[in-house]
């Protein structure tokens, strides 16, 4: 009997009238980040999504933090472990169902992030993608 491959399972939520936090992750170059945001959360919105809370990782704002700027902060969750625990009490605080990133993030991203934060994590060009 040969082995079935393995699928990549991936969260099937109810998009429309969830709450969430909003998690952009961006560079110190990039300096309309808030602009990038406030569309993030507007598509959102349209989705019938409410966002009850933002936070925002920024990479390379100190003098160490330029030279590996184009690294995350980590590969496993690509934020700070800082960041990460700002984000999970963001979360409880709020009773948000789920959190999006504006960012991309790979399976194994989604899998590490989904269970450090306790609810599914998920990018906002999933939601895009799914939804259109």
């Amino acid at each position: 009997m040969s082995a079935q491959p393995t699928r990549c399972r991936t969260f099937r939520i109810p998009i429309a009238g969830i709450d969430v936090v909003l998690v952009g992750y961006f560079s110190a170059k990039q300096k309309d980040f808030g602009t990038l945001m406030s569309a993030a959360a507007a598509d959102l919105a349209a989705r019938g999504v409410r966002v009850v809370g933002h936070m925002v990782q920024r990479r390379g704002v100190s003098d160490g933090g330029a030279r590996k700027m184009t690294l995350p902060y980590s590969s496993r969750t690509l934020l700070s472990y800082g960041k990460v625990r700002e984000v999970v009490s963001r979360s409880q605080e709020t009773n948000a169902t789920a959190v999006v990133f504006t960012t991309t993030l790979t399976s194994r991203q989604r899998r590490t992030l989904t269970n450090m934060l306790g609810r599914p994590a998920i990018s906002l060009s999933d939601i895009v993608t799914t939804d259109d």
